[in-house]
């Protein structure tokens, strides 16, 4: 059987062991042969963007849209672009809107919405999150059911057909 006295050593040796691997993995040198040129640079000093978000793609745990949507709503803020994003949830994406309670009951589960901070973090950024009242309709779902400041739009196809009339750029998701 194992001898406690032997744990430290053992220990330590994993220690030294674990801190050779990393000091040795040093980061290649980045040269201009190596480094990413943008060929198109880009930047938006007016635009107004609605992304129809209808259907989750997962990169691991995360719903692709976003990280997407995060970063769109980056550039904005660091272009001070003049304009408005809005992202109109519906079909299976919808649960993603949804308060602790409701999202365990639609899930469940028991962990909350895991994604709450993500939505909370992109209306803090001035992105507009609306969701579909058919979608809600259809699942039962009540403005208390709501993360704190989604607003319900009719339906998702009607609200992207107007905001595409009133000069949108519509990003499919």
């Amino acid at each position: 059987m194992f001898n406690r006295r032997w744990l430290p050593i053992l220990v330590a040796i994993s220690t030294v062991t674990a801190c050779s691997v990393l000091c040795a993995q040093k980061a290649a040198p980045v040269n201009n042969e190596q480094a990413l040129h943008i060929d198109i640079p880009t930047k938006l000093d007016k635009a107004n963007v609605v992304i129809d978000f209808g259907h989750l793609v997962f990169g691991g745990d995360m719903p692709f849209a976003l990280g997407d949507i995060h970063l769109l709503a980056s550039d904005f803020r660091d272009w001070n672009t003049k304009g408005q994003i809005i992202v109109v949830f519906h079909g299976d994406a919808a649960y993603l809107v949804l308060n602790d309670d409701s999202y365990n009951t639609n899930r469940r589960v028991t962990t909350g919405n895991p994604y709450k901070g993500f939505i909370a973090e992109l209306m803090q950024q001035g992105v507009q999150i609306e969701l579909c009242g058919a979608t809600a309709k259809g699942n039962h779902w009540v403005n208390a059911n709501l993360l704190p400041g989604v607003k319900v739009n009719v339906n998702a196809m009607v609200r992207l057909t107007q905001l595409e009339q009133d000069g949108y750029t519509m990003i499919y998701q």
